[in-house]
């Protein structure tokens, strides 16, 4: 009965604490309503993007998860709120002085403007309607935020080209481990009967991003040390490039070994949940391998640290 009245009054508390930040949220909103329903619209229709209506949801879950740990008193920082608006201020700054010039900025890039400043401007606020003790503990829901904004058009074309080349080299080097004959120019492998190129689309961007953004999530979740959160973060790199490659070289021996028009099949045209899925068994194995390690290094530090009791003293004796 205890326990039932605790979690109730727990339950009130941080939704009376986080009354402010809605009315918070609620006029943002309303003032960047316009850039907000086209990012919408933009988004529904991007393979990129589509995954950011789930972040907003999923960082209320992360905040209610951590209810208990919100303290009832917190001290409004206005010193953090204008450091943050300051930044939002010359984003804002910044896109309106790119809208003046020739050529103006796509549409990508002034969808990320506005959509940092958003954010920024959320931080920002929640440092007075939250307070600074409160948005220490929910530091991580408000962080996990970040993820509705979009890149910029330059860093897209920067990761796309990352990962279209670093999946071309990988790529070729499964098909030496084959002994397939291949003549490689770049991107370009001729194969027996059928010429491969990695192009753009076999970047798997959108798939990188989302096993980033998991990435990240599950370290949170379940990682308790910075250095296996940010490990299994920078994983999503070589296992990205090889979900890739893996996919290119699979296509490319059923066209050279069975048919040449596997290549119009849709293990290539759909075949990226699929290949995505697989890169999760060795995700998985990681992060159960990072586990592991903090155990084992607790249990490290625990024997370090422990408290030998005197000589001459047994450890149930205290001495006087």
């Amino acid at each position: 009965m205890t326990g039932s009245m605790t979690t109730s009054a727990t339950d009130h508390h941080f939704k009376r604490s986080v009354v402010p930040f809605a009315v918070l949220v609620v006029a943002l909103g309303m003032c960047f309503a316009v850039p907000l329903v086209q990012y919408a619209k933009f988004a529904a229709k991007s393979e990129l993007y589509s995954h950011v209506f789930l972040i907003p949801f999923i960082s209320a879950y992360l905040a209610w998860m951590r209810r208990s740990q919100v303290p009832s008193q917190a001290t409004r920082s206005f010193a953090g709120a204008a450091a943050f608006a300051a930044l939002a201020l010359t984003v804002l700054g910044g896109w309106w002085a790119w809208q003046r010039q020739e050529p103006a900025p796509a549409k990508e890039d002034s969808l990320s403007a506005m959509l940092l400043a958003f954010y920024l401007l959320l931080v920002g606020g929640s440092f007075v309607t939250l307070g600074r003790e409160r948005v220490r503990a929910l530091g991580f829901p408000l962080a996990f935020l970040v993820f509705i904004v979009p890149f910029p058009s330059a860093v897209t074309a920067g990761i796309e080209s990352f990962f279209q080349h670093g999946s071309a080299e990988v790529s070729a080097w499964l098909f030496q481990l084959s002994d397939t004959p291949v003549i490689r120019d770049g991107r370009l492998f001729k194969l027996p009967g059928i010429v491969i190129e990695v192009a753009q689309e076999c970047s798997g961007i959108r798939s990188s991003l989302v096993l980033f953004i998991t990435c990240v999530l599950a370290g949170h979740l379940f990682l308790r040390q910075p250095w296996t959160r940010v490990a299994l973060a920078l994983a999503v790199v070589p296992l990205g490039l090889a979900r890739n490659a893996l996919r290119i070289f699979t296509i490319s021996m059923l066209c050279v070994h069975l048919d040449r028009d596997y290549i119009h099949s849709p293990i290539h045209t759909h075949g990226g949940p699929l290949f995505f899925l697989i890169s999760l068994a060795p995700l998985f194995a990681l992060l159960w391998a990072l586990r592991k390690a903090e155990g084992r290094n607790f249990k490290v530090q625990s024997s370090r640290f422990k408290v030998e009791p005197p000589r001459g003293v047994s450890p149930g004796q205290s001495e006087l």
